[in-house]
């Protein structure tokens, strides 16, 4: 009934549960699971849960935050891409949050490799055609311009996508929505301080949304602050319904046919 659109299994934290895992996801009614990327040294181990796995499928890319990993090329995402069950080109984007903090007090000028490494993903996308998996933290404009600047506009010979684990205003969701992506949501919609992301749950059209769980991060309440995974993905959807006013069964299966949608033709 239950789609995770994206979560990261092959985590230490959740690889060496997986039995545990896969038998809750079913007992939680969660069929399929998209398993993301977040470096090419990590894409064989992500490839393997998807081949093993017959609800399984996964992502390559490299997540816009991770320095001293191996720099993706266009051909290099391509060539992965065209392997079995590999339906995404991501997780990519752009990261700008808690600059001084996290990077170094380094500026955003600073972060034109984050830029530059996005533009790969997105030609990769548009080459192989096959959807983006986007992350977007404090860098919704220059996110949403570099889509644009790449093609990424709403009409014809797009790859399309989804903003995953969605976090900004309307207006950014609006955005994205004309250019043709889906937004995701996750955990965070059902936390006490979260109302404005659960008014933007309001706004976007139940045909172009998607559910995750971003685990192992993220659980959302009543397992807030625990290790996240695909079978919590159920809470999610039932408050998108409860902030919706319908049943929990109407987004599960709208969810369910988005993700088929987004990703139609590749799910073999």
């Amino acid at each position: 009934m239950f789609t995770d659109s994206h979560c990261h299994l092959s985590f230490p934290e959740l690889a060496s549960q997986l039995p545990a895992i896969r038998q809750a996801m079913a007992q939680a009614q969660v069929e399929r699971a998209l398993c993301i990327c977040t470096t090419l040294e990590e894409f064989a181990d992500v490839h393997a849960l998807a081949t093993a796995h017959d609800n399984f499928w996964c992502s390559v890319g490299v997540h816009p935050d991770n320095e001293g990993v191996t720099e993706p090329t266009v051909q290099d995402l391509v060539e992965r891409a065209a392997l079995p069950r590999v339906v995404a080109i991501g997780e990519t984007g752009l990261d700008y949050y808690g600059m001084e903090d996290r990077k170094g007090g380094r500026s955003i000028a600073d972060l034109e490799w984050q830029r530059e490494r996005f533009r790969t993903h997105i030609r990769a996308a548009r080459a192989c055609a096959k959807p983006l998996v986007i992350h977007t933290r404090s860098a919704s404009d220059d996110t949403l311009a570099i889509l644009r600047e790449e093609g990424e506009d709403g009409a014809g010979n797009r790859a399309g996508g989804v903003f995953h684990c969605f976090t900004e205003s309307a207006q950014v969701a609006r955005a994205a929505l004309d250019l043709g992506y889906y937004i995701s949501f996750s955990g965070i919609i059902t936390f006490k301080n979260a109302q404005d992301l659960r008014d933007v749950v309001a706004f976007v059209p139940l045909d172009r949304m998607l559910i995750e769980t971003d685990s192992p991060y993220l659980a959302p309440v009543p397992y807030r602050g625990k290790t996240n995974n695909p079978a919590y993905v159920p809470f999610v959807a039932q408050q998108i319904a409860q902030t919706r006013g319908i049943a929990v069964e109407d987004v599960a299966s709208a969810t369910s046919r988005n993700f088929e949608a987004l990703f139609a033709g590749v799910l073999a």
